[in-house]
């Protein structure tokens, strides 16, 4: 089966996305439309487990939404998906638009699996941390896949792009059916995800994959790091910077008493 549009192995259109990502701001990115296969994307579509087959739940002050990547509790379509986006084939491409080398998906929670959001579910603007830990690999680019069908601008749930220092928001992509959106992990990528309006039998769908290099001799760790969007007010932004400061610290605790080896980069 034919996972991957053949669109986005022409040597042609992967120029014109190479051009594209490199130019696009805030961060470098493209989006891609009709990413998977029609019969692929209707099949994840339509067994995309339900929300409470999801058990990991990440619900806090920053975000609220629920994540899985135990794929082999899936219909096996999605590891098929995982697959074809470990591929030699689809490295080789995300290679030559990206200018990076040496890239992998892992089959870990850190490389692969779903995320689902229910009305009132969000995520704040961050910039996520950039190391699997277990691997000591350097984390370098995000895809997302979007399996929302009949979705509409009133429901939100956009993925927003940020300017660096999170004053501006430069760019909302609809999480549309069937569109994937491919962004460098680094410094300025910070994003988020506006609150989710739709109704009660909705909820927003994503596949997700993370791509890896191995470290290099200048890497430092940066955990993830959440920001206050400008019109959440003062009260917001100071408990959300209080407490990206009180997560560094206990971390760099960690590491002084030897529990953690990681070297920590921190820009507050």
């Amino acid at each position: 089966m034919q996972i991957i549009n053949p669109i986005y192995f022409d040597k042609e259109k992967i120029a014109s996305l190479k051009a594209t990502f490199n130019t696009n701001t805030p961060c470098k990115h493209i989006l891609l439309e009709n990413f998977l296969t029609d019969e692929v994307a209707n099949a994840l579509y339509d067994h995309f487990p339900k929300m409470e087959e999801m058990n990991v739940k990440r619900k806090s002050i920053n975000e609220n939404k629920r994540e899985e990547y135990h794929f082999e509790k899936f219909d096996p379509i999605f590891s098929e998906v995982r697959n074809a986006l470990a591929s030699q084939e689809m490295v080789e491409v995300w290679q030559e638009i990206s200018g990076l080398s040496n890239l992998e998906l892992t089959y870990d929670a850190y490389g692969c699996g779903i995320h689902q959001g229910a009305n009132g579910s969000f995520v704040d603007v961050h910039l996520d941390y950039n190391m699997h830990t277990e691997k000591d690999l350097h984390r370098r680019l995000n895809i997302l896949i979007y399996l929302n069908k009949h979705w509409k601008e009133e429901y939100g749930g956009h993925l927003e792009l940020w300017d660096e220092k999170v004053t501006t928001m430069e760019k909302a992509v609809l999480p549309a059916f069937n569109r994937a959106v491919i962004f460098r992990t680094d410094e300025i990528s910070q994003h988020g995800v506006r609150k989710v309006t739709c109704p009660e039998d909705e909820s927003r769908k994503s596949f997700y994959g993370f791509y890896f290099t191995p470290l290099g001799d200048d890497f430092k760790y940066r955990d993830s790091k959440f920001t206050a969007r400008p019109e959440e007010g003062v009260v917001k932004g100071m408990v959300v910077s209080t407490k990206e400061i009180l997560k560094i610290n206990i971390k760099r605790f960690l590491k002084a008493i030897g529990i953690s080896k990681l070297d920590f980069q921190d820009k507050n």
